[in-house]
């Protein structure tokens, strides 16, 4: 992507907590900042949400898989956690954010779920009378545009496999970034900042909560390498 010699402020924003994505505020304020974006309406979201059961409701209790800042900032109650792998999918910064960790002159990438190999992550556990109002939000934080697809994932977990709701790139998106080389990524994760904070730190985060619970990726921990020595530059 080219560099914007004058580049914009980054206008002041909000955290991504629970009560911002239940409300909506994060939605609007994107909306607001970014005439370009269409943000999915409400009944788009809860129709998405309910193809995902028969009968249009979970009945039991449902698992979620995190494998990139849903792992640190999950932002749901939940029952269990479990480490857990997904096979056929792989984490990879796919995803170009011109607002979240980026401007639309130094956009950032975020991760997604992309085809191929494996991912290691972990699988929550939400209780069947809690899983309505919890997949609410969890819908309009990773469904707010569309970029992902919601699909049933196999998560091997040590206590044995689960069916677990995974969000994986969507390829026809816009803001899909295709295939990109490593450096490039490298810079863009350096030089992005969005309201939500830098890119680099959803990387360093991400790497960090992976070291900590015996899941490094070596993949990210490498390019956590690439952009420390990019800014050091």
């Amino acid at each position: 992507m080219p560099q914007d010699e004058n580049p914009q402020p980054t206008p002041p924003g909000m955290p991504l907590t629970r009560e911002n994505i239940r409300s909506g505020r994060i939605r609007d304020w994107i909306a607001q900042h970014d005439k370009s974006f269409k943000p999915l309406p409400d009944e788009a979201l809860e129709a998405s949400r309910a193809a995902m059961f028969t009968g249009g409701r979970p009945t039991d209790d449902v698992w979620l898989f995190g494998y990139g800042s849903l792992i640190w900032n999950p932002a749901i109650e939940y029952a269990e956690k479990r480490p857990a792998t997904v096979y056929g999918l792989h984490r990879r910064f796919c995803l170009w954010t011109h607002l979240g960790r980026g401007t639309a002159e130094r956009p950032g990438l975020m991760l997604a779920l992309d085809r191929g190999g494996c991912c290691r992550g972990v699988v929550y556990r939400i209780p069947a009378d809690r899983a309505e109002e919890e997949l609410d939000i969890v819908w309009r934080r990773e469904m707010v545009s569309g970029a992902y697809r919601p699909r049933w994932l196999k998560a091997a977990t040590p206590e044995g496999a689960v069916p677990a709701i995974g969000f994986v790139i969507n390829r026809v998106h816009e803001r899909y970034a295709g295939v990109i080389s490593d450096e490039e990524i490298a810079r863009c994760i350096a030089e992005a900042h969005g309201f939500l904070g830098p890119c680099c730190e959803y990387l360093f985060n991400t790497v960090e909560h992976l070291e900590a619970l015996g899941m490094p990726d070596a993949g990210l921990s490498r390019l956590a390498r690439q952009v420390k020595a990019a800014q050091r530059l």
